[in-house]
């Protein structure tokens, strides 16, 4: 009986070297998507030398319920409502020292966008969804005050000089124009948006 002829062996040396090989092209060639977080400042380290009286007129409370619903200087209150009231209370200027407010001077409200503080308070068992769309209508507020002014001042929308402005692509030479400006509009509006401890209630 004649004998078989044994198969060719196939020679997997190199498979690995070809494995690897890809291994490193595809981590290199690859991007990583990364979640953008919220852009917020945190308060600093040391607390003040002396203590702060703040007037609970001016704080402009907004508590959120396990079911969604505002609840504003102890007011139920549509979401849609909200942004507006936020301005409201922001350029309220009860004292009168804001030259460019267009408030109510309404004194039982904020004596000024200085001393007006948002506090945001939330049910522990409030939707993450629901918190972060109250969150981006107070935000707006801020932002709807500031882009009037910054267009009252420089015909442009604030959100856009501080994107440009926070812009690492952007020449140094229009970042350090673009400072002064930014920063007087933040000024005229600082955004002191407080988020209270959470209620397990």
């Amino acid at each position: 009986m004649p004998r078989r002829k044994a198969a060719p062996e196939v020679n997997a040396g190199s498979m690995a070297d070809i494995a690897f090989l890809l291994l490193i092209f595809f981590l290199v060639t690859t991007t990583i998507e990364t979640d953008a977080g919220l852009d917020r400042m945190l308060p600093p380290i040391e607390p003040p030398d002396t203590d702060v009286v703040i007037k609970q007129k001016n704080i402009f409370t907004v508590n959120i319920n396990k079911n969604g619903q505002l609840l504003v200087e102890d007011n139920l209150m549509e979401l849609k409502d909200l942004r507006k009231a936020a301005i409201a209370f922001l350029e309220n200027n009860a004292d009168g020292s804001c030259t460019f407010c267009k408030g109510k001077k309404d004194q039982s409200s904020s004596d000024n966008p200085t001393k007006a503080i948002i506090s945001l308070k939330n049910d522990r068992e409030t939707k993450y969804s629901t918190y972060i769309t109250v969150q981006n209508e107070l935000v707006g507020a801020y932002n709807d005050l500031r882009n009037r002014e910054a267009q009252r001042l420089y015909n442009r929308d604030f959100t856009k000089m501080e994107a440009e402005y926070l812009n690492p692509e952007t020449p140094s030479a229009i970042r350090d124009e673009l400072k002064d400006k930014v920063k007087r509009i933040q000024d005229m509006f600082p955004q002191k948006l407080s988020e209270a401890e959470t209620s397990t209630n």
